[in-house]
């Protein structure tokens, strides 16, 4: 479609939100009720909260992701509890820190219930609209003009194109401009993003093939089933009380998931026909995901395995397409149909969607700050796959932040900026803003120094006051928050007042239990610092107060690990006097002598808000920041001989 050539005003918003998926929604959503009157601009209003590539929500570092969304009052993890079909807590065998819960969604059911809760939503409008054009004067947003000519104004703007910028599928050499699922892309936006001086990367995905239930033998393949006790996103979600699971009747019903391998037959095929994969004869240009590679980049990289694992993953209720999870590909088409048929389970398989990848356009995160705003251009921010991220929980979380944020500009509040040692989300950002990134990002539990302080089960204690301050959680989750807090202190308060002694009275209520005796006189938290054993192993022996299945397993982390949390919070009281040291925005750089020329330029390209975040600045020595110190700590005292 031709660009028209007429223009006329339309309307004025509070915020203007360019795109509807994962981070598009969240964004609308926080911006609206926090009171803004918000525009969700979408290309297709049949595709708000799309999932193009695999039918879940959550897994490691996502998982946590979607807690912390939740507790901050944002959607995805009520609306994967509403609309999934199986559960399942993963690394049940690891410590908590890293277990993490993963679940599969009736992708159609997620869009819809999403798109619903969207529509209903007070002060949000949601239009199927392409955006053209954002407009900026003299350091200022101002709206944007669409395609069909219509101009609105605002006061923020928040992208969210996800991969829809200038976005181009690619399988094998066949190729064409289009988004996700052969979706239109936002074409023009590019151009004008250039002209307001924005740094733009181009990166790739890719999806694997989606294959006809029908034609699977699952004989030749083990069965993945879901959890037997059930396990929420939502800390809204009244655990205790489920019968029914999201979109089954009950856990007995949830649809299971498929384990099966690729094989030496499978990687000859491709082996033989490398030269035609796109990645190898040019025709990709952009950057892949490290941590997400297509099956003939496995095969490249790593000639050595034998095997690959693949999941095979029902895709909703009422379809019959499967997700082949672990074979993203854009290999020739009659390719991808000659290595899937020789996949145990998979050998007389229909393929019913192509595999492909997607190349398409995204924002150098380092233009922006903390808040997600574009340091250079006020009122103008970027969330989710814009940002250079890849997955449904990293936009998600981003949006979340760039609405909630947007909405405090114009009100005029302080912003939401969410550190490292308080919540997965602010190691996100912070890694993005901070060190950038030069491929697809993907947040991973490894990337978080203190990781068994930012768990998935306590994200509603780090971060439910933020989201009360903000004005997202509402009395009804607050009071629920408060009930859980409370069951917490005065069940330790409980345990604290209790001690042992080893009595014949004292040891015969344990082994009666099932529990060891003990020879010394010890306090019940010591007890309960021994492995297999938990606050509901001795609630009724002792007359603690019965409190929900949640606070259990807070009790349980906490005493097991105590040492270890206490050892994290005194590193984290220590990072923290850096993260409090702040930079004076006009800090003229080039006056501290001393600093390293790399380090100069990188301080100077990034601005950091504080001496903490410019400790983890790629480039930046701790010589360095030991003379930014001292610059500091001279400026200070020059300033208050002034006043004297």
């Amino acid at each position: 479609m031709e660009k028209s050539n007429f223009t006329f005003y339309a309307g004025t918003y509070d915020v203007i939100v360019i795109g509807a998926g994962h981070a598009g929604v969240e964004a609308g959503l926080a911006s609206a009720r926090l009171g803004m009157n918000t525009l969700l601009a979408t290309l297709s209003l049949d595709n708000i909260a799309l999932m193009p590539c695999n039918p879940s929500v959550g897994g490691p570092a996502k998982g946590h992701l979607v807690r912390e969304i939740d507790a901050l009052g944002g959607e995805m993890g009520i609306n994967a509890d509403k609309t999934c079909i199986q559960f399942r807590m993963l690394n049940t065998g690891k410590g908590p820190a890293v277990q993490a819960l993963r679940a599969q969604a009736d992708k159609k059911l997620y869009q819809f219930t999403m798109k619903e809760t969207c529509e209903r939503q007070e002060n949000l409008d949601v239009k199927q609209l392409l955006v053209d054009e954002v407009i900026v004067e003299d350091g200022q947003v101002k709206g944007v003009v669409i395609e069909t000519g219509e101009i609105y104004h605002a006061r923020a703007v928040i992208i969210a194109t996800g991969t829809y910028l200038r976005g181009r599928i690619i399988i094998g050499e066949t190729t064409y401009n289009a988004g996700p699922n052969g979706q239109r892309a936002a074409m023009k936006l590019y151009d004008s993003l250039k002209s307001i001086g924005l740094r733009l990367m181009r990166f790739k995905t890719g999806t694997p093939a989606r294959v006809d239930r029908d034609s699977l033998d699952f004989d030749e393949m083990t069965i993945q089933p879901g959890d037997d006790v059930p396990r929420c996103f939502s800390f809204m979600t009244d655990e205790e009380d489920a019968e029914k699971i999201g979109a089954v009747n009950s856990l007995a019903e949830q649809i299971p998931c498929w384990l099966t391998y690729t094989n030496e037959e499978t990687h000859k095929i491709l082996r033989d026909n490398l030269s035609r994969a796109p990645m190898a004869n040019g025709i990709i240009k952009g950057i892949g995901p490290r941590y997400c590679p297509s099956i003939e980049t496995k095969i490249a990289r790593f000639p050595e395995k034998e095997h690959h694992q693949l999941f095979i993953e029902p895709e909703g209720l009422h379809t019959r397409e499967m997700y082949v999870q672990g074979m993203s590909t854009s290999m020739p088409m009659d390719v991808q149909i000659a290595f899937l048929h020789t996949i145990p389970g998979l050998r007389h398989c229909r393929v019913m969607r192509a595999g492909y990848a997607i190349e398409y356009d995204c924002l150098d995160p380092t233009q922006l700050s903390p808040t997600l705003e574009v340091k250079n251009i006020h009122g103008l921010f970027s969330a989710g796959q814009s940002n250079g991220t890849s997955g449904y929980e990293e936009a998600a979380a981003q949006g979340l932040i760039a609405g909630i944020n947007a909405a405090m500009m114009i009100q005029g509040k302080p912003p939401l900026v969410l550190r490292r040692s308080e919540a997965y989300i602010g190691v996100l950002i912070d890694d993005l803003v901070t060190k950038g990134t030069n491929e697809p990002y993907r947040l991973m539990t490894s990337r978080a120094e203190f990781r068994l302080l930012l768990r998935q089960d306590n994200a509603d204690l780090r971060l439910t006051e933020h989201g009360r301050r903000i004005g997202l959680v509402k009395d009804e989750r607050y009071a629920k928050f408060q009930k859980k807090k409370n069951e917490i202190s005065a069940a330790m308060d409980a345990i604290g007042k209790i001690k042992l002694a080893p009595s014949n009275e004292t040891n015969e209520k344990l082994t009666s239990a099932g529990l060891d005796e003990i020879k010394s006189v010890m306090t019940l938290h010591d007890f309960l610092r021994r492995p297999n054993v938990g606050y509901s192993d001795v609630r009724e022996m002792f007359g603690l107060p019965r409190i929900s299945r949640e606070a259990e397993r807070e009790i349980d982390i906490a005493i097991t690990y105590d040492g270890y949390i206490k050892k994290q919070n005194e590193q984290v009281r220590r990072m923290e006097k850096l993260e409090n040291h702040l930079l004076p925005d006009d800090l003229n750089y080039d006056e501290v002598i001393s600093l390293r020329d790399e380090a100069r330029e990188k301080l100077k390209k990034f601005r950091p808000r504080s001496v903490g975040q410019a400790s983890r600045i790629s480039g930046v020595s701790p010589a360095d920041i030991s003379v930014l110190l001292i610059y500091l700590e001279q400026q200070r005292r020059i300033k208050n001989q002034t006043i004297l």
